[in-house]
This record gives C-alpha cells, structure tokens and sequence, in this order.
C-alpha cells in the first residue's frame, strides 16, 4: 500500500511538472516529438536506447530543477544572491542535458529526415 501512495505522489508531481511548469510543458512537447519521429522513423533499438535516455535525463533535471526552485523560493522569499546562484546552477544542469540531447536528436533523427527529402 505505501509503494502505491509513492507511485500516486510521483505521478502527481509530474502531472504538476507537465500542466503548470513552462519548462516542463515545453520539455513534454519536444518529448512528444521525439516518441512520434521514432515511430515514424522506426527507429533502431540503439536509436530508441539514445532517445529514451535524452527524454528520461532532461524531464527527469526539469523535475528536480523545479522542485528545487520552489523549494528555496518558499524558504527564500526575500532576494537572496546564494539562493538565485543556486537556482542558476540548477538551471545549467538542465541546460546541458537539454544542449546534448539536442545534438543526440540530430545525430539520431539527421539522417533519416535527409533520406526522407531524398538527400
């Protein structure tokens, strides 16, 4: 019964990440995109593993990113410059993850789109 309540938790918390965080809505459209291209392209399994880990890492950064800002932003209501550097650095967490897994997306989704075109 516990497992359950913790199961329900996590959900909520991505529903909130996904319905009321920009960054999370944005991150949930791009993953989307990716899912629907793979099937598209039927991907190989190598392929979906890159896409799959990409989704998983930024949603996954975006969630904590998030949590994290709300968190200090309750605790922190005031301006507070160690507090704003440690929503920065959070932030370029995701922003790492997201660069890379752009540039996997490329790598991944590159040549099929251009054989696609008939280049």
């Amino acid at each position: 019964m516990k497992e359950i309540r913790s199961f329900q938790a996590a959900f909520r918390g991505l529903w909130h990440l996904w319905t009321r965080e920009r960054h999370g809505r944005f991150h949930l459209a791009a993953s989307i995109i990716a899912l629907t291209g793979g099937w598209y392209f039927h991907l190989e399994t190598f392929e979906w593993i890159a896409v799959l880990m990409c989704i998983g890492l930024v949603n996954g950064l975006e969630a904590l990113n998030s949590s994290l800002e709300q968190t200090l932003d309750h605790l922190h209501p005031e301006h507070d410059p160690s507090v704003g550097r440690a929503k920065d650095m959070a932030a370029g967490g995701v922003l790492i993850a997201s660069i890379t897994s752009a540039i996997i997306g490329l790598m991944v989704f590159g040549p099929h789109i251009l054989e696609a075109i008939g280049l």
